[in-house]
């Protein structure tokens, strides 16, 4: 599928007047032909909702960030832990003990003034998700648990919302996108949330330091090419990276006829089931 197909933020049909700045900061998405001016500015006026500003948060926050997507929420209840800043490049030395999405905050607007960061330190749960997500173009998950990663799936097939959702492990990650409607969702991979004592979590298996920055800058890639409508998404597509190898493989996820949300008939209409 090409991006162009979903309806991209749009900006008025008159471009914006960019600024003397704002030419040089983004003189390389100028030029690209698929961006130009056009895609610019639906960068500039779009707003992206990120859960999780931890491993992946981080790298997908600077991208975002760096490319001028004009609005940012991110949620996340966790402070910045010594522990965290072997991947979690969004926070430092000194912001060890203080709320991960102040931190990201003022990481990601010192690093682009044209960026707001809407920081909502509190914990993502069925009562507050559509009400966070409703006034927001996409939905970038970057949590790190199946429960989590369920509730985001459910939540944007129900409102809509295109989801750009991975996962990582180890040496290992993944990445997908569900265009709500139009393919497969996360339950259509898998039926339900794999019990924590069955998968465990990074803190026990461990993590490569660098694996989420490939993965969360995939995601990252993924939101700025549904935005300006560019090239090939990855919905109905799981992409796979393996650091080992190294390698990348692509698989096929078929849209489940049976899937509890986004089927014909599904079982799940609301937001039940979580805390």
């Amino acid at each position: 599928m090409r991006a162009k197909k979903w309806n991209s933020p749009t900006p008025e049909k008159r471009l914006m007047k960019f600024t003397e700045d704002q030419l040089r900061r983004y003189s390389r998405h100028l030029i690209l032909p698929e961006v130009g001016e056009h895609g610019q500015e639906k960068l500039l006026n779009a707003k992206v909702f990120m859960v999780g500003a931890g491993g992946l948060g981080s790298p997908a926050g600077y991208y975002l960030s760096a490319a001028g997507v004009g609005t940012i929420a991110i949620i996340d209840d966790d402070k910045v832990e010594l522990s965290n800043l072997q991947r979690q490049i969004a926070h430092c030395t000194k912001t060890i003990g203080i709320p991960k999405v102040e931190s990201a905050k003022s990481t990601f607007e010192a690093l682009n003034p044209d960026v707001h960061v809407v920081p909502f330190n509190e914990r993502l749960t069925k009562q507050n998700i559509l009400g966070l997500i409703g006034d927001y173009d996409i939905v970038v998950d970057c949590s790190d648990n199946f429960a989590t990663r369920f509730l985001v799936n459910d939540a944007c097939v129900l409102a809509r919302k295109p989801l750009v959702i991975s996962a990582i492990s180890q040496f290992e990650g993944h990445v997908t996108v569900v265009i709500p409607h139009e393919g497969p969702c996360y339950r259509c991979l898998f039926d339900e949330p794999v019990p924590p004592d069955v998968l465990p979590s990074t803190q026990g298996v461990g993590l490569l330091g660098a694996v989420p920055g490939v993965i969360g800058t995939l995601q990252a890639t993924e939101v700025l090419k549904l935005i300006v409508g560019a090239g090939h998404i990855l919905k109905g597509e799981l992409l796979i990276y393996n650091a080992l190898e190294p390698s990348f493989r692509k698989v096929r996820i078929p849209r489940n006829p049976a899937c509890a949300v986004c089927s014909d008939h599904p079982t799940i209409t609301e937001l039940t089931g979580y805390s």
